[in-house]
């Protein structure tokens, strides 16, 4: 029977895989990327609402309607999203693996 060999370069550490801090990092990045196209893509359906009448906030409500758009496409990220920032993880974290592979010897 022959003795069963291990390739040194299958104990190296993976270059490819991020750090706990990277990643954490890539993941925040990645969500406040998806909350700033949420929130693009809100502002449109607000555009037309009317600020005055009966109950209507007038200039106020005009003036701090982005602010709220942005406060709910953030809150639909905290709440899962639409997926978008896991799509933008994973290309954060491939782009990197092949930055990474460049710089091996």
């Amino acid at each position: 029977m022959s003795d069963l060999a291990v390739s040194p370069s299958l104990l190296a550490p993976n270059p490819t895989a991020p750090s706990t801090t990277d990643a954490r990092r890539m993941r925040e990045t990645a969500e406040r990327f998806e909350a700033s196209f949420l929130s693009q893509m809100l502002k449109p359906m607000f555009e037309g609402l009317q600020t005055d009448g009966l109950f209507g906030g007038g200039e106020a409500e005009a003036t701090w309607r982005s602010f709220l758009i942005d406060e709910m496409a953030k809150k639909t990220v905290q709440s899962g999203g639409v997926g978008l920032a896991d799509t933008v993880m994973a290309e954060m974290i491939r782009m990197q693996s092949q930055q990474s592979a460049q710089t091996l010897p």
